[in-house]
């Protein structure tokens, strides 16, 4: 999740401001979610894993990237692969030079230079790290904080295991989609989107909307990222999924009532996962608090 602060008087004479996040709407025709919003993001791949990640990335040491993730080794890897993807969907590159400044695109050619790199990454025809190796660039993994865990809910025959993570979109770097795998991007006020997505206008997969929610308390980013920096362990969030009386589903999370008693039930054929979706009427959630829920949520 990539955020920054709006400028004020965006929305009329008295809008103060406030966080925005940047998103991504999925190419219609894609096998997951086609046409939702969501955030940057894809697997890790082994582009991302290699012996000795440290010495291109600032700030966080492998040993304390899988501590954090609860892994025994690799979790350098999942910093490694935000930042690529957030490259690749997005344009834009968490990464910093020897003196700590964040790369810029406000020179013309710095930024032709590094749209031939972010195609050469996309195309997997060169690795991330080379270029950075190349270009005397660390990655600024530092500045990205683990968010939270969602692990897709039993009965899909496609399921996703999910870390979130939040950073600062850098100054200097213009995010854009890539036209592929994403169809177009905005910046947007959690508020808005949860607003546009109740209405029926922008749809969401359960996980964002709830990322979206525990994001309107914040009024600016460095709120955001001084929470999540100080987020300590971070709970694996499974929703499960149970039938209701009248025919669809409801979405149970951990400390909801019921939920360690009910055995997950099949999503009804034709229910999108953009079905399962928060409601006005629900509590938001933040990776500190354990993940407990606030009621079912009914698709």
């Amino acid at each position: 999740m990539l955020v920054r602060d709006a400028p004020t008087g965006r929305l009329g004479p008295d809008d103060p401001g406030g966080l925005e996040v940047f998103m991504l709407r999925r190419n219609l025709k894609s096998d997951f979610v086609g046409g939702a919003y969501v955030f940057p993001g894809g697997g890790v791949d082994d582009h991302d894993r290699h012996a000795d990640l440290e010495a291109v990335c600032h700030g966080r040491s492998d040993a304390q990237a899988s501590a954090q993730l609860g892994i025994e080794s690799g979790g350098l890897a999942f910093w490694v692969a935000a930042i690529r993807e957030s490259f690749e969907e997005a344009g834009v590159l968490l990464a910093a030079s020897g003196d700590g400044e964040m790369i810029r695109f406000d020179d013309p050619e710095v930024a032709d230079r590094f749209a031939a790199h972010r195609q050469a990454v996309d195309a997997g025809d060169r690795r991330l790290i080379e270029i950075c190796a190349e270009e005397q660039l660390r990655l600024a993994v530092d500045t990205m904080h683990y968010f939270s865990h969602w692990i897709t809910p039993e009965g899909p025959t496609r399921r996703y295991d999910t870390r979130f993570f939040v950073a600062r979109a850098p100054d200097a770097q213009v995010p854009m989609h890539d036209d592929h795998e994403v169809i177009a991007h905005l910046w947007i006020r959690p508020a808005v989107a949860l607003e546009r997505h109740r209405a029926g206008e922008f749809e969401m997969i359960f996980p964002t909307v709830r990322t979206l929610m525990s994001f309107e308390r914040f009024s600016s980013a460095d709120e955001l990222l001084t929470a999540a920096a100080a987020i300590g362990e971070v709970p694996a969030i499974l929703p499960r999924i149970v039938a209701d009386e009248g025919g669809g589903v409801r979405i149970l999370l951990p400390g909801d009532v019921g939920y360690d008693d009910l055995v997950s039930a099949e999503i009804p054929a034709g229910v999108p996962l953009t079905a399962l979706a928060a409601r006005q009427s629900d509590q938001p959630f933040l990776a500190s608090e354990g993940g407990s829920g606030a009621g079912a949520e009914t698709a």
